[in-house]
């Protein structure tokens, strides 16, 4: 399988039964639901979208041969995403993806960073170090936002991405229009180009405009296929079809990404499960099932978008 990390890669949710036990079920039909709408490049799996906070390693390394196999089906790429505080784990699991055969990897920050990673770059370095030394994978770097204390310096961040060059691109949600910005035009200039994929899904159609070469989203396992729609309509330059697509998304917008954000994942389980694609919504303490008013929102601004349980997606063949 030929693939670049560009275009549309949604990021999966991990479905839990009702004693909060992974449903391999269900998760098998929420990744083909996904890899079968038409225009998507690729997965990825074990990120926040799929509480990965709340996964053993036994189930992410579970989650990556059972991946390979569902998505090898629609010529769709697997990105396993690598979190973790110990860098030791952290190169445990880059190198489990590549023998289950995924085609990237998605490097977080360990969260221990945010008490000043910022003025030890030589951490995260030695971190890479570790992943690299263990997979030849494309990565995708993942760009916090500024307010989380996790994000790179930007001289960092070239850094980063000069010293290792499977970073083929980064997952870029830091926040800031200027940064955002700066951070596509250089990366896509450097000798060696690193592309950028967004995740402001709160302001995609700004985003993509700016130049991004795809984009990596949670929403993406809800709506598929009005962002493989607004992406091509960016890439086409049609700006006029471009905003009528992003008025769809809009309510989604408003569904999932309303305060506080940690709730973000639980939302679109609730979403998947009003539109009849998720039987059990579950998901794993510390996160909450959303209150009876919030999913009444989530209902009506579902319906505001047009999405109910009778919309079908445009399928690719296989």
């Amino acid at each position: 399988m030929t693939f670049e990390l560009k275009g549309v890669i949604p990021a999966s949710l991990m479905p839990f039964d009702a004693d909060l036990n992974v449903d391999e079920k269900a998760y098998r039909r929420h990744l083909t639901d996904i890899a079968s709408v038409k225009g998507v490049t690729a997965i990825a799996i074990n990120g926040h979208a799929a509480e990965v906070h709340a996964l053993t390693i036994e189930e992410q390394l579970w989650a990556m041969p059972v991946t390979v196999e569902e998505l090898s089906r629609y010529s769709v790429g697997t990105v396993v995403g690598i979190h973790s505080n110990s860098s030791l784990e952290a190169a445990r699991l880059a190198a489990a993806a590549q023998k289950a055969g995924a085609q990237g990897l998605l490097v977080f920050p360990p969260d221990v960073m945010f008490l000043g990673g910022h003025m030890r770059p030589e951490m995260i370095f030695e971190h890479m170090r570790r992943i690299t030394d263990a997979s030849d994978l494309p990565i995708v770097l993942f760009q916090y936002p500024i307010a989380s204390g996790l994000s790179y310096p930007f001289e960092t961040l070239l850094n980063l991405c000069g010293k290792f060059p499977t970073i083929r691109a980064v997952k870029d949600q830091v926040g800031d229009g200027n940064q955002h910005e700066r951070q596509i035009r250089e990366l896509k200039a450097l000798d060696n180009p690193v592309r950028t994929l967004t995740t402001h899904s709160s302001w995609l159609l700004g985003s993509l405009a700016m130049g991004c070469e795809g984009l990596l989203s949670g929403a993406g396992s809800v709506i598929p296929d009005l962002q493989v729609a607004l992406y091509d309509a960016v890439q086409a330059g049609d700006l006029k079809k471009a905003q009528a697509i992003n008025d769809k998304i809009y309510p989604t917008v408003r569904a999932f990404y309303d305060h506080p954000l940690l709730d973000m994942h639980n939302r679109m389980k609730i979403a998947l499960n009003l539109l009849g694609r998720l039987d059990c919504p579950a998901v794993r303490p510390p996160l909450m099932r959303p209150s009876e008013t919030e999913i009444a929102k989530i209902k009506g601004l579902l319906a505001e978008a047009g999405l109910n349980s009778n919309t079908l997606y445009q399928r690719r063949d296989i």
